[in-house]
């Protein structure tokens, strides 16, 4: 009798936890057959093996949108390998986190961690791979205003705007912002320092032209502005054209209805992180 009530036991702890036979098995002798004790010994082996795993790379996973009224999450959850990844644990791990991230509002990424950390380790215990919460953010909205999301191909690039009104184009916009990762709305809103290093960039190469060499000052110094915008005009939002019409550009689009992107954010899900280099590749 006591054979198989360890049997039962063992499936019921092993469909929470989705850990191995054997674990499941040594945690319940180890804990009296207490199945919720058996899950914190999980867990806590759950916890060295994250720690063994703390040097693999974590590169790949979900990017995810989620929007209550005037309050929205943009995050990004990430695991070890593309299998993972489309596996529904670990779309249920994203749906926890995002949905208490959207709660809870942390203002670190380290709060954020501790609020998740049980998921985490839940998930390892059930998958036996390297997770992390890698970035997020909170954002809100006026009552006036509305919000723009799209996600693409399942989840490897998220995109939430604040649009200046509730509009129809939200999603092709979105959909825009994912298509042409652009950098800034507009040339105002580039940053001194990368303007900065454009003109660095611009002037040495028509310090360099020959043909440019005879030139008054003056023209040579608009000729440096030209290029500068050109370059930056490349990674600005209203300057790119509407992915659902090439020949309309975005800016001129807002304008013709009245609206204006407010912010925006985009999330590629493993964009710079450094993937090891296997002797197949």
């Amino acid at each position: 009798m006591a054979d198989k009530n360890i049997i039962e036991l063992i499936k019921v702890l092993r469909d929470r936890t989705g850990a191995g036979m054997m674990d499941c098995k040594k945690a319940l002798e180890s804990s009296d057959l207490d199945v919720e004790k058996a899950i914190d010994y999980l867990r806590e082996k759950g916890v060295v093996k994250a720690a063994k795993k703390s040097s693999r790379v974590a590169a790949e996973g979900l990017a995810a949108v989620k929007i209550e009224g005037n309050k929205a999450l943009i995050v990004e959850v990430n695991c070890e390998t593309d299998f993972v990844s489309a596996s529904d644990r670990f779309h249920d791990l994203v749906t926890k986190v995002t949905e208490t991230l959207l709660e809870k509002e942390p203002k670190s990424l380290e709060e954020a961690r501790e609020l998740t950390n049980l998921y985490f380790t839940d998930a390892t215990v059930a998958m036996g791979e390297k997770f992390d919460l890698r970035r997020f953010e909170v954002v809100t909205k006026k009552d006036k205003e509305g919000f723009a999301s799209y996600i693409h191909m399942g989840g490897k690039i998220a995109v939430l705007a604040v649009l200046s009104k509730e509009s129809e184009l939200a999603k092709p916009l979105a959909m825009s912002v994912a298509a042409n990762n652009p950098s800034y709305c507009t040339l105002d809103d580039v940053p001194e320092d990368v303007r900065q290093r454009e003109i660095s960039v611009a002037t040495e190469e028509v310090k360099n032209d020959p043909k440019l060499a005879n030139k008054p000052e003056n023209i040579k110094e608009g000729i440096i502005l030209r290029k500068v915008d050109k370059n930056l005009s490349a990674s600005c939002f209203y300057l790119q054209r509407y992915i659902m019409d090439e020949n309309v550009v975005v800016g001129d689009l807002l304008k013709q209805n009245d609206l204006s992107v407010v912010r925006f954010l985009r999330y590629q899900v493993g964009e710079g992180i450094e993937k090891p280099v296997t002797e197949e590749e």
